[in-house]
């Protein structure tokens, strides 16, 4: 059976091939972020939910755990197909549960899903094992055996649902494994269709099972199971700490990618045509909310004022409306408890010494659809003190900090200020220069002239409180597998 989610108004789990309520019949309440209005009851999963799931990925892992790459590689394909062939229904559950705008849903998060399954799916079509020939004390033959775990877990955030779910879970399928699922309870729409679209393209019931509701509770007894033998996690720090904690109690592994509070450095020989409107879209693409998006700008002082002057005219020409309008940029912030927390931001700011250069309000003449959603206007802040918090800590919003430099080792230093090591951006002709700047940044990833552009073959993650481990690539086949050491007696040589 199909699932019908232009009418969906119940969100359930998926347990063992079918989608069934929670066991205590607990819901969620969601509301459309651009809205207000009501949106979904979402079942609200715990420990019985998880145990359900937890069996059905046991009995399942004695299937999937042994079938050939190539018969997985040809249903994770048969994904990826269902997904683009449902992208306009997918884009919109996306808009509806993230206030995102439509075209940004359709152009970017619901492609990126499908992609993730498609490189997964032919990876590991090209696996290869390392080998060492051994001499003394005798000859021997020495290679490397790659197994899948059995159950994972695979814990996504909100503000890029699908993109980030499948961002785990196509990787850990892959792999053999079976997976235990919790996207946030803010946005879990578009991980039931998933479902769907992966019961019908013939993944084996209990190879997938999504756990709906609240991390404190659902989350909390996904990675307390006793059958799971590792956790992925994308979400905020303090979260991350905690989990990582449980985990190191456990002994199993776990990889976190977490907040960041990334910088843009251009430098006085940058060409600002290319600079201004990339960095711009770098730091206000999908309202801000992006783990990668950049939320402090630094600034030679030669250019300081040339910068700041376009940069303000593009942020003003950002227009914000309704998200299924085909020319709103920006759409509202995933919910109106975040848009405070994102204001109070700002209101640090100024009260450090800041001011606003434009935006910092709530938007007035939206249409009457959206009057009550939760928008914000795109700001920009000058003057802040680096030590502020409104510079320090993540916003996770629409919301940047331009600060000078006059060295480009004060630009490393202010670079590396912060307690998050996530990503950072260089805007400079001297490729040269580039590279020195990125061998200094403590940052997982640097961009240089250009932002977000990804390959998913490189390794993706962060340093200091950004988190620890690595995704992409074979960076997670490998996380995600149990690696044995295979020693052969050659006998005596010839």
């Amino acid at each position: 059976m199909k699932v019908q989610s232009s009418l969906m108004r119940e969100v359930d789990h998926f347990i063992n091939g079918a989608f069934v309520p929670a066991a205590s019949g607990a819901r969620l309440t969601r509301e459309n972020p651009a809205t207000g209005q009501p949106l979904r009851l979402i079942a609200r999963g715990d420990s019985v939910d998880v145990a359900q799931a937890a069996d059905a990925a046991r009995r399942a892992f004695e299937v999937w755990g042994k079938t050939p790459a190539s018969e997985r590689s040809s249903i994770l394909l048969a994904i990826a197909a269902g997904i683009d062939a449902r992208l306009d229904e997918l884009a919109q559950l996306e808009c509806e549960d993230t206030g995102k705008p439509l075209s940004l849903a359709r152009s970017l998060d619901i492609p990126r899903a499908a992609a993730n399954f498609r490189f997964y799916a032919t990876a590991i079509l090209h696996e290869s094992s390392e080998s060492f020939l051994t001499e003394r004390p005798a000859r021997a033959i020495n290679y490397v055996l790659r197994k899948p775990l059995g159950t994972v877990a695979c814990i996504s955030p909100w503000n890029l649902p699908l993109y980030l779910f499948t961002w785990k879970i196509a990787p850990a399928l892959a792999a053999g494994n079976c997976v235990i699922a919790k996207p946030s309870e803010l946005t879990p729409t578009t991980a039931t269709v998933l479902c769907d679209i992966a019961r019908n393209a013939g993944l084996p019931a209990g190879v997938l099972n999504v756990i709906h509701g609240l991390g404190a509770e659902a989350g909390q007894a996904i990675v307390d199971c006793p059958s799971v033998r590792a956790v992925t996690f994308t979400g905020g720090t303090a979260t991350g700490r905690r989990l990582a904690a449980r985990c190191g109690e456990r002994l199993i592994p776990v990889s976190l990618e977490l907040g960041g509070k990334n910088a843009a450095i251009v430098c006085a020989d940058a060409d600002l045509a290319v600079a201004v409107p990339e960095i711009a879209r770098s730091a206000f693409l999908n309202q801000g909310e992006i783990c990668l998006c950049s939320s402090r700008i630094l600034v030679h002082r030669s250019r300081m004022k040339e910068f700041t002057e376009r940069f303000i005219d593009a942020t003003r020409s950002l227009r914000i409306g309704d998200p299924l309008a085909p020319e709103s940029d920006l759409g509202a912030l995933i919910s109106k408890a975040h848009r405070e927390k994102v204001m109070a931001a700002i209101e640090r700011g100024v009260a450090d010494g800041g001011v606003i250069a434009t935006g910092g309000e709530i938007p007035r003449g939206l249409p009457p659809r959206v009057a009550d959603g939760a928008f914000l206007q795109p700001t920009v802040l000058l003057g802040v003190p680096h030590t502020s918090a409104c510079v320090q800590e993540e916003t996770f919003g629409p919301v940047v900090t331009i600060h000078g430099f006059d060295a480009h080792r004060d630009a490393v230093t202010m670079t590396n200020g912060t307690r998050y090591g996530l990503a950072a951006s260089v805007w400079t002709r001297d490729l040269s220069r580039a590279h020195r700047f990125a061998a200094r940044i403590d940052a997982g990833t640097v961009w240089v002239n250009c932002w977000m552009m990804r390959d998913l073959r490189v390794p993706f993650g962060g340093v200091k409180d950004s988190g620890i481990g690595r995704e992409g690539g074979n960076e997670a086949l490998r996380f995600l597998s149990d690696v044995s050491n295979v020693c052969i007696h050659m006998g005596e040589a010839l």
